[in-house]
């Protein structure tokens, strides 16, 4: 089933600026939350549906995307977006918008799943990567080496001295979170937020590892393998999920995002998923035709040029163009006919081009058949 727009799941126009989506988003999370919903499926489709908006329309780059080239834009290869998550996934993407505790300070308590414990997540990494015209026709896979914070092999990414162990934080007793209660002209309103002791993890190390000072990660790098799709373009993004910064004591590692760079290729031009050549041809072959290689993504091509072709001519060579991405369509190779005049001449050259000049067969008649570049242009495209 097709995706609805995300401007119309929260209910703002495509100017909306970043407090009318966080506003928007806010509202709709307050209505489908599932401890307003118990048991209700549909609303916790519309919950996750709105998490999802909010993920790409938040967020500015995949914004951009998003109105450039909508779904496709951030799907594909990009991961499933926010239906793709559990619900304590979306809890600890986006509760921060409510200010503490996910949604805890408008329900009271720990809601569905019972007191959710802060979970540290790494940041993401996003790196540029260069592909040729080759590679995005047809699709590759990229080695690179990444420097990134990687979890420390001393404690294996708990932060804590070999042998050592964890106590309760003694603030929060354990829940990760501290608790207010405030007297309001509407009640008691209680709300939560995230313990300054702990940082929300509900507990505290008794030796802290030496190697990487109880952070749990250490700076290093590694080679990570991607597989890019045939079809991408200038400014798309691809997402490798987990392959981001380490978490901090165990946490939940960041997301590697690789932005895609075309690299200008010499001889073709990308127009869309069509390919463009200019091809030069010399006066002798443009008036008795002949045989010619042009290049394409793939290696190159024989074409026929026919007698009295026309500098200005297109010739079509179908599906040698670049890949949509997620389809089996395929772009043209359009080659663009230049007739190439010598700049100097021989005696002998010139006696020759001087009877040409004189005979009638070498005169040009524009108004006798000769199709416009507009027509020409129009006949193609039509």
């Amino acid at each position: 089933m097709a995706k609805r727009d995300y401007y119309e799941i929260l209910g703002v126009g495509k100017d909306a600026n970043e407090g009318d989506i966080k506003k928007a988003y806010r509202q709709m999370a307050l209505k489908y939350h599932p401890d307003k919903n118990p048991g209700d499926k549909a609303a916790e489709d519309k919950f996750k549906e709105a998490a999802e908006a909010y993920e790409v329309l938040s967020d500015v780059e995949k914004r951009r995307r998003y109105d450039q080239f909508g779904h496709q834009g951030v799907g594909g290869a990009a991961g499933g977006g926010a239906h793709g998550m559990n619900m304590e996934d979306i809890f600890s993407q986006f509760g921060d918008i409510f200010g503490g505790s996910p949604f805890e300070s408008f329900f009271g308590g720990g809601g569905s799943g019972g007191g959710r414990r802060y979970v540290n997540k790494g940041s993401n990494l996003r790196i540029k990567v260069k592909l040729t015209l080759s590679e995005i026709a047809n699709g590759v896979e990229k080695k690179i080496k990444v420097n990134k914070k990687v979890s420390c092999g001393s404690c294996s990414g708990s932060g804590a001295l070999n042998g050592s162990s964890f106590s309760k934080c003694g603030t929060c007793g354990g829940s990760g979170q501290v608790r207010r209660v405030t007297n309001t002209i509407l009640g008691q309103m209680q709300t939560a937020s995230t313990c300054p002791s702990c940082q929300g993890e509900g507990q505290t190390i008794t030796n802290k590892c030496k190697s990487c000072n109880g952070f749990g990660t250490m700076p290093g790098e590694e080679v990570i393998s991607i597989n890019i799709p045939p079809g991408v373009g200038e400014g798309m993004q691809v997402s490798v999920s987990g392959k981001g910064n380490a978490a901090e004591r165990g946490g939940v590692p960041g997301d590697l995002l690789i932005v895609i760079e075309e690299q200008e290729d010499e001889l073709l031009k990308r127009d869309g998923n069509n390919l463009l050549y200019d091809l030069y041809v010399s006066i002798p072959d443009a008036a008795l035709g002949t045989s010619v290689e042009v290049p394409t993504v793939d290696g190159r091509a024989k074409i026929k040029i026919d007698p009295g072709t026309q500098a200005g001519k297109v010739l079509r060579l179908k599906g040698k163009g670049l890949p949509q991405l997620n389809s089996n369509f395929k772009g043209d190779l359009l080659i663009n006919i230049n007739v190439w005049t010598p700049q100097s001449l021989s005696s002998e050259e010139k006696k020759i081009m001087e009877r040409f000049r004189d005979s009638d067969n070498f005169k040009p008649s524009p108004g006798k058949g000769d199709k416009s570049f507009f027509e020409k242009m129009r006949e193609y495209f039509s």
